[in-house]
């Protein structure tokens, strides 16, 4: 089977950020599948040009990914932002007629532009389209104050509601995306969670770490992902400005984005000397920061359409064996009490989150066998390969019955 899916986010291994689809075409590739990828140069991260316009190859050529011009300027604004997506949209269309024998295209959102773009490739191959939802973009973005024309709003709805009404499948990695989709005229939905590869963060260096970054006498509690509006990590800030006289507790923020500048701003002019920000780290490296830390954060602002979200990273530190300082409510605090991996605090409450960070450091044992309770959980419900194969199921069941 040659599955062809349009991605302008696409990261690779040795790349930071999300390689959520990296993983997917490696387990598809090593089942003797041949993916084709067609991605940005331009990083989703950091807004900066990380690839020229060429060809990357991967498991024995199998997997094949195609770098197209993108406009460079993802965080300067949202206009800009549109900008790049449109312009990737339009070059990944014409880069699809050079890739022959595709046997399903797979679109993913967002940017919503993109899902667009495979559509259409889709229908002119004759191939089933599958949409993969895993942002309720445009949703997400009104609601966080970043959409705000009412032209702008209704054409990106319509799109929406169009490509939920035209796909041959669509795929969520959230169950809390399900009944807005089939409100907006979806069908045909199954759920492929998020998760994250137990496996890939068994050979790690802690000591490696800690040692390079002067923490070992210090507790850590470690975010790690994008640095933007939705993030909300003012409160991660705000929380180290309250245990400053704590100090053996630190705070480290790794990664990138539109709004770390400002942070890192906010962070100097507030003195704050227990906390620092590292530069985005590429995936294949990020478990020996996660073994170095003690605890992780997840955070987003206080939206109620946040509720709905399975944010990748809580995956990745239950896989780490980190117990997990969770600030977003909704079906992911569903999952990390069950898994009995961390503990809740109201989204934007520093004094929360300050306090539960402080009962971590207090029960260094507790904070142990939560993570380990997280690693449990996650290798029965949220195993990556589990997840693959379920997703390689799906691809093939498609393609039989179109066939």
């Amino acid at each position: 089977m040659h599955i062809l899916l349009i991605h302008q986010a696409f990261v690779t291994l040795d790349e930071p950020g999300g390689t959520r689809h990296h993983e997917l075409a490696r387990y598809f590739a090593n089942k003797g599948h041949h993916v084709s990828i067609i991605a940005s140069p331009v990083s989703y991260l950091t807004g900066k040009t990380s690839h020229g316009a060429t060809l990357d190859e991967d498991a024995d050529g199998l997997i094949k990914v195609f770098r197209t011009y993108t406009y460079a300027a993802l965080h300067k604004s949202f206009i800009h932002r549109v900008f790049s997506f449109l312009s990737f949209t339009c070059s990944s269309f014409i880069k699809s007629f050079s890739i022959r024998n595709v046997d399903i295209v797979w679109g993913t959102t967002p940017p919503i532009f993109q899902a667009a773009s495979a559509w259409l490739i889709a229908r002119l191959k004759r191939a089933p389209f599958l949409l993969e939802v895993r942002d309720l973009w445009p949703e997400f973005a009104i609601a966080v104050g970043v959409l705000r024309n009412p032209i702008l709003i209704r054409m990106s709805y319509w799109l929406e509601n169009f490509l939920y009404r035209h796909s041959d499948k669509i795929t969520v990695n959230s169950p809390g995306f399900i009944r807005y989709i089939e409100k907006s005229g979806g069908k045909n939905i199954t759920l492929i969670p998020n998760g994250a590869d137990p496996a890939f963060f068994n050979k790690t260096n802690r000591n490696l770490i800690r040692n390079e970054l002067s923490w070992t006498n210090k507790f850590v509690f470690l975010y790690a992902g994008a640095h933007g509006l939705s993030n909300d990590l003012e409160v991660i800030l705000q929380t180290a400005e309250i245990l400053k006289s704590e100090s053996a507790i630190h705070f480290a923020l790794i990664g990138d984005g539109k709004e770390k500048v400002n942070l890192q701003l906010a962070a100097e002019n507030n003195g704050l000397t227990n906390l620092e920000f590292i530069e985005p780290v590429a995936k294949n490296k990020m478990a020996d920061y996660f073994s170095a830390a003690d605890a992780c954060i997840a955070v987003l602002k206080p939206i109620e359409m946040y509720k709905t979200t399975y944010p990748n990273k809580v995956f990745d530190y239950m896989a780490a064996r980190k117990p997990v300082i969770l600030a977003i409510d909704g079906v992911i605090r569903k999952v990390v009490e069950n898994a009995g991996c961390g503990l809740f605090c109201n989204p934007g409450d520093s004094d929360a989150m300050a306090e539960k960070c402080l009962y971590l450091f207090n029960n260094q044992e507790e904070a142990n066998r939560m993570g380990n309770s997280g690693f449990e959980y996650l290798l029965k419900n949220f195993n990556r390969e589990e997840i693959a194969d379920q997703f390689l199921n799906l691809l093939k069941q498609l393609v039989k019955s179109l066939a």
